[in-house]
């Protein structure tokens, strides 16, 4: 077993996680940390990622209560932002950081999470290191439930259903020589099995969206949603176009936070600001749903109606409409109403990227008076999520586009549970 040692400011020394002892001058001990990491098959896209992360969020707050020292000690290391197939990358960082899009110590509030240059720069300060996990589970589905139909929650080792990857995260100097597949079905805290029965100090789960939540809608899950406040900036430059263009403060439309998350109290009076937020599927929806998908004609004559209903002036449009697309929707808009939508600077291009830009999107819409997404959408969720965590009354925030206006199917509604 390689130890990688070095010197954090003349005074600390580490013998690498794999080992893990900590000194300090002449004393050392050994260290309990150990480090989960996770990844998600790359096509997924950025709120379903932000669903997996909940999950293994809560199984990382679970484990902090354990009376047992191997699992109260694990930190989850957040995997970095990089090739989402929904974002172009000819002019982004490979590699984005949670803190880009979140607040981490928000975050870190509901469960032990570092980043992956932190855990970098605990294998070796400023330095190139080759990191080799001690054990990476691929996760894959159960084939004989999908024939039979009869599910079960249960893992077991089996043969690998796809050849195994040799390097993690596009990283170059990550790998492992123990890697197993892991067919599995069922909520994330089944991996209490495989944590409780080994001594590694590092393991990946890799294909992680496989998992289940363990506490699908009740007050641990809110708590860790509650807990994924975006970004200080970014939530800043939203309030700034709220202000300029949509007539929008928190002190008027009573959408005020807490500083901490865990002080949020219950409440359903929030008003929003004067405008409808829209938010728009198009692009692969408009392709493989074309019998849920509204036209663009039929979008417009909605949006018009509730304007007229609520007596408004002013849409908000998130959308991933081509610039054809949207011009139609505005130019059918502006004749009587006012149509925004947020155009990001150079700078804010630069410094965010295209998820940046997609949550300030979503924080405007969320501010909305009342909200209109699209059918089994998560960037909808995510929306509907924040305005039940700012206290909208439900009827102004679960409502979605029709594929005309005398066919529409209720959304799902799940409420806030404190």
């Amino acid at each position: 077993m390689r130890i990688i040692t070095f010197i954090i400011f003349g005074l600390f020394s580490f013998n690498g996680i794999y080992g893990e002892n900590v000194c300090y001058k002449d004393k050392c001990h050994v260290s309990s940390t150990r480090y989960l990491l996770y990844d998600v098959n790359p096509p997924e896209g950025f709120n379903l990622r932000r669903d997996v992360y909940m999950r293994i969020a809560i199984l990382a707050h679970q484990l902090q209560k354990s009376t047992r020292l191997g699992l109260n000690s694990i930190k989850v290391v957040l995997p970095p932002w990089s090739h989402l197939i929904h974002w172009s990358y000819s002019e982004i960082p490979e590699y984005v950081p949670w803190s880009t899009f979140f607040d981490l110590h928000s975050l870190q509030l509901f469960a032990p999470v570092i980043e992956m240059h932190d855990f970098f720069s605990i294998l070796q300060q400023n330095k190139y290191t080759k990191a080799i996990i001690d054990n990476v589970y691929i996760l894959q589905h159960f084939d004989d439930m999908f024939e039979t139909g009869k599910f079960v929650d249960k893992l077991e080792i089996q043969k690998c259903q796809n050849p195994p990857k040799v390097r993690y995260f596009y990283y170059n100097n990550m790998t492992s020589t123990n890697v197993k597949c892991l067919s599995f079905h069922g909520p994330a805290s089944q991996l209490i099995q495989l944590l409780q029965n080994t001594s590694s100090k590092t393991i990946l789960v890799d294909h992680a969206e496989v998992m289940l939540h363990d506490r699908f809608g009740d007050k641990t899950y809110w708590m860790a949603r509650r807990s994924m406040r975006f970004n200080k900036e970014l939530r800043k430059i939203a309030l700034k176009f709220r202000e300029n263009y949509l007539n929008s403060t928190d002190r008027g439309d009573n959408t005020f936070l807490e500083a901490d998350w865990r002080n949020d109290k219950p409440k359903r009076d929030a008003t929003g600001g004067p405008y409808i937020g829209v938010h728009l599927r198009r692009r692969d929806f408009a392709r493989s749903r074309p019998e849920e998908v509204p036209s663009i004609e039929n979008v417009a004559d909605q949006i018009s109606a509730l304007l007229q209903k609520l007596q408004l002036e002013k849409v908000f449009i998130a959308t991933d409409a081509t610039k054809l697309e949207y011009d139609g929707l505005r130019s059918k808009l502006e004749q009587k109403y006012e149509v925004y939508r947020y155009e990001p600077t150079d700078v804010i291009k630069e410094k965010f990227n295209e998820g940046g830009v997609a949550i300030i999107d979503q924080i405007i819409c969320s501010y909305s008076r009342y909200f209109l997404g699209t059918k089994d959408s998560t960037f909808s969720y995510r929306i509907q999520e924040e305005r039940e965590i700012l206290g909208f009354p439900t009827d102004r925030t679960f409502n979605v586009l029709c594929k005309n206006m005398h066919e529409c199917s209720e959304p799902s509604v799940w409420k806030i549970v404190y």
